[in-house]
């Protein structure tokens, strides 16, 4: 479950991603582009420490683009490679966002979401006291194995992450994962463990990620 604050962000999370993009090697377009949010979905921190929230973004009016990003009320221990900037959240103060694909955290919810035929988390606003819940933008669902329960995927603290063109590798010792970060609508999947996603301008599932066991 992923409980949202209503707060106001300084910058806020589309400007965090549009000065980030073009020192991004998969990005192709301007400079100083114009970025469009189509959908979000969020992965739950079991420890509750760290928020999981990934972004589908059209830039320049053509790409679409998939941006995982993870937020820290500390700085990541040897997180300075995918650091993106700090921002200001009036409700939690001073947050550290990264990109996620170089967070464990996130590394490990993403593939307990494939490998086990997971989901995102469930999203609310807590309003005076109760729950209440929010329709999330972009809904992603799992294929991997339904017999596998989520506390038995492997759990890492030890990984690398390199990007080979448009997609992000993630290698642990159980298992792989390929983050898409640019969005084929039309792309079939070829892999036997997928992410899909769908959001309002895309009705049909989208591949947003991959796994293998290793």
């Amino acid at each position: 479950m992923a409980l949202i604050h209503r707060a106001q962000i300084r910058p806020t999370k589309m400007e965090l991603i549009a000065g980030w993009l073009p020192s991004q090697p998969w990005y192709a377009g301007r400079p100083d582009p114009e970025v469009q949010p189509l959908g979000s979905y969020r992965f739950d921190d079991p420890a509750g420490e760290v928020g999981i929230d990934t972004h589908l973004v059209l830039a320049g009016g053509s790409q679409i683009l998939h941006v995982p990003l993870t937020y820290r009320a500390t700085p990541l221990t040897g997180g300075e490679p995918w650091l993106i900037d700090t921002t200001e959240h009036t409700v939690l103060g001073k947050r550290w966002v990264y990109d996620a694909c170089g967070d464990p955290v996130y590394a490990n919810a993403l593939a307990a979401a494939i490998l086990a035929d997971g989901t995102q988390a469930a999203e609310y606003f807590e309003i005076d006291g109760r729950r209440e819940f929010r329709t999330p933008t972009a809904q992603v669902t799992g294929r991997g194995d339904s017999a596998r329960k989520l506390s038995t995927v492997e759990t890492v603290a030890d990984l690398s992450c390199s990007t080979d063109g448009a997609v992000t590798i993630i290698r642990a010792a159980a298992w792989e994962l390929r983050i898409s970060r640019v969005i084929n609508p039309t792309a079939d999947a070829s892999d036997e463990y997928t992410l899909t996603g769908t959001w309002s301008d895309q009705p049909t599932p989208a591949v947003l990620a991959a796994a293998r066991l290793t």
